[in-house]
């Protein structure tokens, strides 16, 4: 259950990065950043919709 929480970490952390990227005209950058947020943004969606949140006590 603590996939939900890691691939959404790593979603937040990814999206800091697209912005960085955007900023410094970082292409090659920004096309990982973006396909980084694409794929663990869905990873966390779907662990989240079929195994629901985990309890955090």
């Amino acid at each position: 259950m603590g996939t939900a929480i890691i691939t959404g970490l790593i979603t937040i952390l990814a999206i800091a990065a697209t912005f960085s990227c955007f900023k410094n005209k970082n292409y090659l950058g920004l096309f990982f950043a973006v396909a980084t947020v694409a794929v663990f943004g869905f990873f966390t969606i779907a662990t989240i919709l079929f195994n629901g949140f985990p309890d955090l006590s």
